[in-house]
């Protein structure tokens, strides 16, 4: 059977890999030779599921959106992972990665960050476990995120403006690499998306899989069916998404559709949609498809969103992507920010900016009255207030109708 799951070698058909600098190799290597053993002993079972389900407060539930359902003419249930503790997914990666780190007798957590929810979750998991806690984020993104960085040094952790680039994501990855280059004993890197070295893809696709999991479950309880015949999420890194269609990855039944960042468009110089405009090249430790020019040289990444703001994306997606296993389509700004206002009036659901570019999928497909649609609903709204409040980057959203 075809399988769209990493290899043994750490690549998904011809992406994926560990390019990483002969410093961090012991690191990478041991995280890479133990994480699949303490994955599946019980007793990290039991302390992960416990804390998810009692501090997390899993399983998030699977919504039928009755009005979404019928401006859309199908059966749309959403993935609320936005009401997990911290806002957004972000935190069933940060609990799993922290214990991991416990076991491997690391004392010092770093983490990158674009829009402040990953940021959230590990400083918020380092003070459940007493553990010294540093946050990078983009220059940019610690004004556009104003209230996750409050939140973030509420929590006790530290944050480290990035300047360089164009100080987003990218930029902040790259510090917290170099951090880690200097700190390799002590320090273990949570990483927060589908990215990076091996074995940091599958671990936090793994870690993400819980939701596939519970909507597995969950339809078969509300559909006595236990697969959708669309799944649907936001793609930057790609972690929301590949923890959703994780169980489905090989069942042909499910087709699965993902939205990424265009930004301004795909013929501007100011987008994000690396699936369609990027080529193969090596960022952050992996071999993936990448933004870049000519010379190699990565081209600098926009999105309204600070979450999918990022030159590259996962090697699990890029591989999908090119076998033609998912859909991918390029999402402006001005259609995500419509999305979420129909969202906010339409179920009284306010949502992650990253959430609604899976949600402007809906204007773009056309489903029939049979098709079961479950989106991840990836991330609350709170965080992006002073951009919907602004009402400036889209006529679409400052004018859209109550009714």
């Amino acid at each position: 059977m075809d399988t769209y799951h990493v290899d043994e070698n750490g690549y998904y058909g011809i992406f994926g890999g560990a390019y990483i600098p002969e410093i961090l190799y012991s690191n990478v290597e041991n995280l890479k030779n133990v994480y699949l053993q303490i994955l599946s002993e019980s007793s990290f079972q039991k302390e992960l599921d416990d804390l998810l389900r009692d501090y997390v407060g899993r399983p998030s539930p699977l919504y039928f959106a009755r009005r979404l359902s019928e401006r859309y003419n199908c059966r749309i249930y959403l993935k609320r992972e936005d009401l997990n503790h911290t806002g957004s997914h972000k935190i069933n990666n940060a609990i799993g990665q922290i214990l991991m780190a416990r076991r491997m007798g690391k004392t010092r957590i770093i983490a990158e960050t674009g829009a402040g929810q990953h940021g959230v979750a590990v400083a918020t998991v380092c003070a459940l476990m007493n553990m010294h806690c540093v946050i990078y984020m983009g220059a940019t993104d610690v004004q556009r995120q104003a209230l996750n960085v409050r939140k973030i040094e509420m929590l006790g952790a530290k944050v480290v403006p990035v300047t360089g680039g164009n100080a987003t994501l990218k930029d902040a990855t790259n510090e917290a690499i170099r951090d880690w280059c200097c700190n390799p004993s002590d320090t273990h890197y949570i990483i927060g998306s589908t990215v990076g070295p091996h074995p940091y893809p599958d671990l936090v696709a793994r870690l993400q899989s819980v939701i596939g999991k519970e909507i597995k479950e969950q339809l078969k309880s509300k559909e006595k069916r236990d697969y959708p015949d669309y799944l649907l999420a936001c793609v930057g890194g790609g972690s929301n998404a590949a923890g959703t269609l994780y169980p489905y990855v090989n069942d042909k039944r499910v087709k699965i559709v993902l939205a990424e960042a265009a930004g301004k468009g795909l013929d501007t110089d100011f987008s994000a949609a690396t699936i369609h405009l990027g080529t193969v090249g090596i960022i952050h430790g992996s071999k993936t498809l990448l933004m870049q020019d000519d010379d190699g040289q990565i081209t600098e990444p926009y999105s309204v969103s600070a979450g999918l703001d990022y030159p590259g994306v996962g090697p699990l997606h890029a591989n999908m992507a090119q076998q033609g296993r998912s859909e991918v389509l390029a999402v402006t700004d001005d259609e995500a920010l419509a999305a979420a206002m129909e969202l906010t009036r339409t179920e009284g659901i306010i949502p992650a900016l990253e959430s609604a570019h899976a949600l402007a999928v809906f204007k773009r497909k056309t489903f029939s009255p049979d098709d079961l649609v479950v989106l991840c609903l990836s991330g609350r709204g709170d965080k992006d207030m002073e951009v919907y409040a602004s009402g400036t980057k889209s006529q679409d959203f400052k004018n859209h109708p109550k009714k």
